[in-house]
């Protein structure tokens, strides 16, 4: 016989009849009445050409077809129960590829454990392909708006209209001289912003001269895309500028550079998760934003507000 859903739903009531040990203990678990029951295994008895079950005052019995009927049934349900999780399995695996931008030098930073992210998310999401780049933070945004990746991670200059945002953690940045410049031996009670001023700074391309807004300066001296080729300008002596407390540490370590007055120059810079919104449903995005926002809260470090904001 070729079974269809009727003969599918009629093979479950009688499973769940023996299994009750008789009609009247399945009415409950059914949600049918008697005749009903006694209806369907009359239909299926009908349907298979066989006597399945013995009902009466003697009590409930089944028949040796009927035996051998529920046996079967329980292999074919039993088969169909694998199918349907195999078919939910891959439905709701996540396949395809996530772009995520990185800025420079963050993997310095005990407050940004993304090698940890990763680690998390390969483990969730095995057949997801990662494509990670590091850029500029400006580069960064435009690479979401435009799409070509999903998500990126930074301390943005400015804030692009239509993206999402997710506050993370803020960085601790101070402002470092050479050993081999003038003010690297000058007590910090002796500099101040009008000492500063008469020494070639180190500006970052991408935010524009905001970055050294506080020394009131016209611009610039030299203008760098990534933290190592400020570094290298502030190691040669020549220059001042700014650097991530994480990634100067072994140089200050080593007296090759030191912070000016981090009491007056300092700064915390915050960090976020940029996205797009209309594709914040995307699982992979959704799956990313979440370990990391996991993770930095096992840091306490994200705020909040931003644990409030993530869906569940």
């Amino acid at each position: 016989m070729n079974l269809d859903t009727a003969d599918l739903r009629l093979l479950r009531v009688f499973v769940t009849i023996v299994e009750s040990g008789g009609f009247a203990a399945a009415q409950s678990k059914l949600n049918l009445s008697l005749s009903t029951i006694s209806t369907h295994v009359s239909g299926l008895e009908t349907r298979l050409g066989v006597t399945l079950c013995r009902r009466g005052r003697g009590g409930f019995s089944l028949t040796t077809e009927g035996q051998a009927v529920y046996a079967e049934a329980m292999r074919l349900l039993g088969s169909l129960g694998q199918f349907d999780a195999r078919m939910r399995s891959l439905r709701d695996k996540l396949h395809g590829t996530l772009a995520i931008g990185l800025v420079d030098n963050t993997i310095t930073d005990e407050n940004a454990p993304f090698e940890r992210v990763f680690a998390r998310f390969v483990a969730a999401a095995p057949e997801v392909r990662l494509d990670i780049a590091t850029k500029a933070p400006d580069e960064l945004l435009r690479d979401v708006v435009t799409g070509t990746m999903q998500v990126a991670v930074a301390s943005f200059p400015r804030i692009v209209l239509g993206l999402a945002y997710d506050d993370l953690y803020n960085e601790l940045q101070c402002f470092y001289c050479g050993k081999d410049h003038p003010l690297f031996a000058v007590p910090d009670e002796q500099i101040d912003f009008d000492e500063v001023r008469r020494h070639r700074i180190v500006g970052r391309d991408y935010w524009g001269g905001r970055d050294l807004k506080i020394f009131a300066i016209s611009g610039a001296h030299a203008v760098v895309s990534d933290m190592e080729a400020e570094a290298r300008l502030i190691l040669s002596g020549a220059f001042l500028g700014y650097l991530p407390e994480h990634f100067a540490r072994p140089f200050v370590a080593d007296g090759r550079i030191r912070p000016l007055r981090p009491d007056l120059f300092a700064r915390e810079p915050l960090f976020q998760l940029a996205y797009d919104p209309n594709r914040a449903e995307n699982p992979a995005l959704a799956l990313f934003r979440r370990i990391v926002i996991d993770e930095l809260a096992n840091h306490k470090k994200v705020p909040k507000s931003t644990l409030q904001a993530l869906p569940a």
